[in-house]
């Protein structure tokens, strides 16, 4: 026991290093985003394309425990699930999300509808949902990691949206709120698990690509965003155009 807790200890410094160097806070837009120097367009497109990753987050937690044969684990990650869908119609994280779509000006129906979403942000994130259901349970679990470093973030967002946006409220951002009280919950038993299961070096670097990977998905929605609605603003044909879907 004495003799395997350093390497624990070490193995997770290195998870968490991977965090401090690549998670997405660190991307330009959040800095534009929570600073309030987004216009109301951009915000909007954020939340447009925001909401295709929020929607396949169940769906990829699904895809996970359909390959599950332990009811402990199956257990375990089905609060995830809820966490998103809700026990019950206008529940969960993704009705929040419409929440905030339509504190932002957007019809939720039109941002549910996934219409105008980014090419680079569907490529992106259904990458993730077939890696998880894909790829071994080891770095499934590992992907879903990046929650260690979310409540940083989410904290920094709602502080600077409630200072800079007049749509910010503890209604529209009633989806961070939740957040903060359900992300640890979840990466506590992730992280624990991937502690206990990545016994091996090759197992622990198994790990560490997965959560790179979904650092690497994160970014990219931004990319796409930043491409797109920023400058030079290049939108690609097909997808949202300001002025579109709104109340």
């Amino acid at each position: 026991m004495n003799q395997h807790a350093p390497t624990r200890k070490t193995f997770e410094a290195r998870l968490r290093q991977i965090g401090e160097d690549r998670y997405h806070d660190k991307h330009p837009f959040h800095h534009l985003l929570h600073s309030g120097g987004c216009t109301p367009d951009q915000v909007q497109a954020w939340v447009i394309n925001r909401y295709y990753y929020q929607s396949r987050i169940p769906m990829k937690d699904a895809a996970f425990m359909s390959r599950v044969s332990d009811p402990d684990l199956r257990r375990a990650w089905r609060s995830r699930i809820e966490d998103h869908d809700g026990r019950a119609p206008g529940e969960g994280g993704i009705a929040r999300w419409l929440k905030l779509a339509e504190a932002v000006g957007l019809d939720p129906d039109y941002v549910a509808s996934e219409t105008g979403i980014l090419p680079a942000t569907r490529f992106a994130v259904d990458a993730y949902v077939r890696f998880v259901r894909d790829e071994p349970l080891l770095s499934a679990v590992a992907a879903s990691l990046t929650e260690l470093f979310a409540p940083k973030i989410h904290k920094d967002r709602i502080a600077g949206l409630l200072q800079h946006y007049d749509f910010a409220n503890t209604e529209s951002l009633s989806y961070f709120q939740n957040r903060l009280k359900e992300a640890p919950q979840d990466v506590a038993f992730g992280l624990n698990w991937v502690l206990d299961h990545a016994v091996t070096q090759a197992d622990q670097n198994m790990a560490a690509r997965a959560l790179i990977f979904k650092t690497d998905v994160l970014w990219a929605q931004l990319d796409a965003i930043w491409l797109a609605y920023v400058e030079p603003a290049r939108i690609p044909p097909g997808a949202w155009q300001p002025g579109e879907g709104l109340l």
